[in-house]
Parts: structure tokens; C-alpha cells; sequence
């Protein structure tokens, strides 16, 4: 069996949840034990973290909110992602620690470097395997998500400003990191991304 941590990143509504679900197919087509999660939310304590993060109604100060998806981090890294890889099962997440970076670090402007170091931190230094980026323009994201009827949660629904540095955040990250990380066009077909991201993950097996 053969261990990997594969992580998908990338703005609102670029179809991570999409490739996850077409990726987790593939993979338990091929013989292959897959554990599908995410973040904020992949475990009990993180579900609860959730609610607050994204829907609470009152005010999360921007370091108050970085510290949140730590905690979620660490409960999900030492209780769910840790012991799957151990049985050498695959992790197929919505996002990690490198949205933090791009949402807090740049998005909230509390600086990449803190919240990477916390994220780390939080995570024992565990980092993906592979990142797959789905890149797409903001204002091509926005469009989808209106187009879909979507009540926004609190990240959601900042100005497209903050979801330009987002953007920008994501990409710097995986320019730094080319060997982790898999920049693909959101824009293309969902067939064809699909197949970029088996290809690559094909290689990892």
C-alpha cells in the first residue's frame, strides 16, 4: 500500500469538491483505500470550529480566526490524517495549511511567514505529498458561485480585493514549492483537469 497526503487548494468555486469526488473514484477503482476530508471541519472538534470560522455573526478578529484554523489543524492532523497514512491509506483533503497562508497570511494581511509557521506548528511540520492548485481569476470564481445561488460564508463574501490576494498568494506559494505543488487551469474542462491531476498522482503510486 502506498501512503499519500494529497491536498486541493485553490479560490472559491474552483471545483476542488469536484476533482476530489472524480480523484477518490478513480483511485478506490484501483484497488485503493481513500480517506476524503477537510478543512475547517474533518473531525468533531473541527465541525464545531467551523461553524464559528465561517458562520459565526458577531466578529473573529483576523488573529483570532488564524488561531481557529490552527486548532482545527492540529485536532485533524493528530487524529484523522496521521492515522490514515499510518495504515498506508491515501488523504484526498480540501484544503490545508497553504489556505491559511493565502487567506490569512494574505488575505487578512497577518503576514505569510506567522501563519505558516503556525500552521506548521499546529501540523507537526506534516506537509502534502502533492497540492493540487485549481487556479481561476476571482471574478470568473464569483460568477460561478452566484450563478449557483450560494449563500456566502464569511470568507466568501469579502470584497474581490482580498480575493486577488488570495489569488496571488496561492500561486507565489506554488511557484516556491514546484515540486509539491500541480497549477492547473480551473477554467478548462473538468474532463481534462481530471486527467492532468490522475497523471500526476499516477506517478506518486
Amino acid at each position: 500500500m502506498t501512503a499519500l497526503f494529497i491536498t486541493l487548494e485553490g479560490g472559491d468555486g474552483s471545483g476542488k469538491s469536484t476533482q476530489a469526488a472524480l480523484l477518490t473514484e478513480w483511485l478506490e477503482q484501483g484497488g485503493h483505500t481513500v480517506v476524503r476530508s477537510r478543512e475547517p471541519g474533518g473531525t468533531d472538534v473541527g465541525v464545531e470550529i467551523r461553524q464559528i470560522v465561517l458562520h459565526h455573526r458577531g466578529e473573529v478578529s483576523p488573529r483570532a480566526e488564524a488561531l481557529l484554523y490552527a486548532a482545527d489543524r492540529a485536532q485533524h492532523v493528530a487524529t484523522k490524517i496521521r492515522p490514515a497514512l499510518a495504515r498506508g491509506e491515501i488523504v484526498i483533503q480540501d484544503r490545508y495549511l497553504d489556505s491559511s497562508v493565502a487567506y490569512q497570511g494574505a488575505g487578512r494581511v497577518l503576514g505569510a511567514a506567522e501563519v505558516r509557521a503556525l500552521s506548521l506548528w499546529a501540523a507537526e511540520d506534516l506537509l502534502p505529498d502533492l497540492t493540487i492548485l485549481l487556479d481561476l481569476d476571482e471574478t470568473v470564481a464569483r460568477g460561478r458561485l452566484d450563478a449557483d445561488n450560494k449563500v456566502f460564508d464569511r470568507l466568501e463574501a469579502e470584497k474581490g480585493e482580498f480575493h486577488a490576494r488570495v489569488r496571488a498568494a496561492f500561486l507565489a506559494l506554488a511557484a516556491d514549492e514546484p515540486g509539491r505543488f500541480l497549477v492547473l487551469d480551473a477554467g478548462a474542462s473538468v474532463g481534462s483537469i481530471a486527467e492532468s491531476i490522475r497523471a500526476r498522482v499516477a506517478s506518486l503510486l
